[in-house]
Parts: structure tokens; sequence; C-alpha cells
């Protein structure tokens, strides 16, 4: 995938065929849930011959606006290019969004940014679509702006299932509850946690449980416990798939610490320091608990990976059940 950062200048400018043409998605795409599919796949759609792009904001507008926010995203900056490729997107235009940006109207917006600046041939937007200074521009306001400056708009219904429409807002509450299923649900795969492994203080090593440390960075913490997980490994020697048993919480039962991501791969040997994984969960298995002794810990982990083991070999596609999607 290209990925292109800016509308102007040595990035993308005026005229580029780096960039000119393109049927784009425009939104934040946090988490890419289905109804940000559906997006896609009506952009592909209006323009079946052109690129299959998306255009978003770097950072988050909400971390701009809110930069002392508690962690919210789905998806890091990082992992956001390779789960859109994964469905095909060919361009990604992350967009800087900052205070020149914020202070746009919707008009200079169109003109400027998405006419001028990327060049699109069409352009594709949730019916609930806000953009320019203030949020003023709507999705028809679009749609009429596009007809002054040259590129077509499709205006896509809200998608849901039966817990409601998609959203990352609903998704966030479903992860911070321990629902993962019910987010998978919304996001069309499970929830994933990305990032490079980082060094731990080995204390798993010391228990019989190795694990692959992850800081949450700008991603959203799930609901504190225990949880089935499956694990990709993105570069290096142990590329691939691995099932595991994963920890969020404080560990309280060596002291109150900063929210932490854990993960031990079954039947893995091997160094992940510093490799990129995406660690995905399945099922929630209990809440996190302060132990009394060492041996208690290890016998609830013992216990944690059968259950953990089962679930992962029940577990299926639950965004793919007949009737999910209106």
């Amino acid at each position: 995938m290209d990925v292109i950062r800016g509308w102007h200048g040595s990035e993308a400018g005026e005229g580029s065929a780096r960039t000119c043409g393109a049927s784009a998605a425009l939104g934040n795409f946090d988490g890419v849930h289905r109804g940000h599919q559906a997006l896609l796949a009506a952009a592909r759609k209006a323009a079946p011959g052109a690129p299959l792009a998306v255009v978003s904001f770097e950072p988050h507008p909400r971390r701009f606006f809110q930069p002392d926010a508690a962690p919210f995203r789905l998806t890091s900056a990082e992992a956001r290019p390779r789960v859109l490729a994964s469905l095909g997107v060919e361009r990604l235009y992350a967009l800087p969004f900052d205070r020149a940006l914020a202070a746009m109207s919707p008009e200079a917006f169109a003109r400027d940014v998405l006419a001028e600046g990327l060049g699109l041939g069409h352009v594709v937007v949730g019916a609930d679509f806000h953009f320019g200074k203030g949020r003023a521009g709507t999705a028809q306001m679009l749609a009429e702006l596009g007809q002054r400056f040259g590129f077509g708009v499709t205006i896509e219904p809200m998608r849901g299932g039966p817990g409601g429409a998609f959203s990352s807002t609903a998704i966030r509450q479903a992860l911070r509850t321990g629902h993962p299923v019910a987010a998978a649900r919304a996001l069309g795969r499970w929830h994933g946690i990305s990032g490079r492994v980082a060094q731990g203080d080995r204390r798993g090593r010391e228990l019989g449980y190795p694990t692959a440390n992850l800081d949450f960075g700008e991603q959203l913490v799930p609901a504190f416990g225990v949880y089935a997980a499956r694990v990709t490994v993105h570069e290096g020697p142990h590329a691939g798939r691995h099932d595991g048993v994963a920890s969020i919480g404080e560990r309280p039962t060596f002291g109150y610490n900063k929210p932490n991501f854990e993960v031990h791969l079954f039947d893995f040997a091997g160094d992940l320091y510093g490799a990129e994984i995406t660690a995905e969960l399945i099922a929630f298995l209990r809440g996190e608990e302060r132990f009394d002794s060492i041996a208690a810990l290890v016998a609830q982990m013992d216990r944690d990976s059968v259950e953990a083991r089962a679930a992962l070999a029940a577990a299926g596609e639950p965004w793919r059940e007949e009737g999910d999607l209106r």
C-alpha cells in the first residue's frame, strides 16, 4: 500500500500522478469496522477502474482537540495501513490534522484538499459524516461541493446488526466491559492489540509462563482480566499465528503497576523481543485477581491455559452469523 502523508507539497501536490483519480472513502477509520468496510465497498463499486483509497487523519482529531484524553484508539497508526491493505486498499492519505486543517471551512477542504490537493475522482462518506471547521459540513453539503469542484460523491447509509449501528464508540464500550465477541461482530474480525514486543520484568519466565509484553500506547485498554488470545507475529523467524493466553491489568499480586498487556504463547520457544505482533482477543475468561501466594497464582494460570485452549478451539467467526448485517 502507498501511504501518502499530506495533501500538498512534496508528498502530494496538484496533478501528482501518485494521488490523482482515486476513489476514496473518507473518515477517521478507527477500528476499520464493518461500517467502514461498507464505505470501501461503495468506493470500489463507484469507480471500479480507479485506485481504492482511504482519506483519514493523523493524529486522530479527538487527540488534537482533547490532548489529555485517555488512550482510545482501536487501531494504532502503525497497524491501520496493514488492516486497510488486507481489505484491498491501495492508497492511504494520512492527512496531518493540525490547527490549519481544523480551521478549514467545508468549502476550502473540499476544494483545496480533496479536489486540488489530492485530485480525487470520487469520495464516499457515511450519512452522519461531518467535516470542516466546527464540523459545519454535512454529507449532503459535500455532495454539492463535489459537483462544483469536479469529484463524485456517494453517501452511504449507516450499517448495523442486532446490537445496533456499527461504530467505534460501541466497540470501545464492548471492549471496556469485557465483551470481545460483541466487538468482533461490529469489527468484522477479532480486536487486536498491536505493537513491538518490549522487555518485561521476566517474572512470567520465572513462573513457567514466559510472555510477550506490549505497551498500549494510544490504544484503548480493554477490561482488566485474562483472555484467550491468538497472536500474529508479523516478521522474523517466528512469523505466523500462535495461540495463547493473555493478561491485561496492573498485576496486583506484585503490587499495582501501570496497565500492562502480556501474552503467553502456547508450545512456543524463541525470542520475540522487538518483533511486531498483533494479539487478538478471542474470549474473556475472568477478571483480574490478586493472589495470596505465587503457588495459587501459578495454579490459576494452569487453569486459565486449559480454558483458553478450549475457547480458541471453539471460536468461530461471529461476524458471519446469518442476519447480522442490515
